[in-house]
């Protein structure tokens, strides 16, 4: 059965969903303070329609157009969640876009893949680091 348009997702729904695993919607949470599920008791995650508008901007921001998280961040702060929900639905960025925060390194622009594959290696360094603070505060 096929959960409605309107119904709150778990974290693997919303995952399978958007196209990026759960660890990295979890990371986003820590970096995007606009990212809020609702969280029932022992902490499982509950994700309203809203929240996966606003995650598919924030995936496609970065995934796909190539934004840092310090863009993301900015973006938000400038223009507000309009900006991203817009971006999630594929609406085109204004022109005055800063090349800095926009996946820009030294006047070379990345490609999709390369924007998509480092991404990918970022996720994992990110979940590597913790798992690794996760062992080093239990001693």
């Amino acid at each position: 059965m096929t959960k409605g348009p309107d119904a709150f997702r778990t974290i693997s729904e919303a995952s399978d969903e958007l196209g990026v695993p759960q660890h990295v919607l979890r990371f986003w949470e820590t970096r995007f303070s606009f990212i809020r599920p609702m969280k029932r008791a022992g902490g499982r995650r509950f994700y309203r329609p809203q929240d996966i508008a606003v995650l598919r901007g924030v995936r496609t921001l970065l995934h796909d157009e190539g934004y840092t998280i310090k863009g993301v961040q900015k973006l938000h702060k400038e223009q507000g969640v309009k900006r991203l929900l817009a971006a999630g639905l594929g609406a085109a960025a204004p022109a005055s876009e800063d090349a800095s925060d926009h996946g820009e390194l030294n006047g070379t622009s990345l490609s999709g893949e390369g924007r998509t594959r480092l991404a990918a290696a970022l996720a994992d360094l990110q979940s590597a680091k913790a798992h690794l603070d996760g062992l080093l505060h239990r001693r």
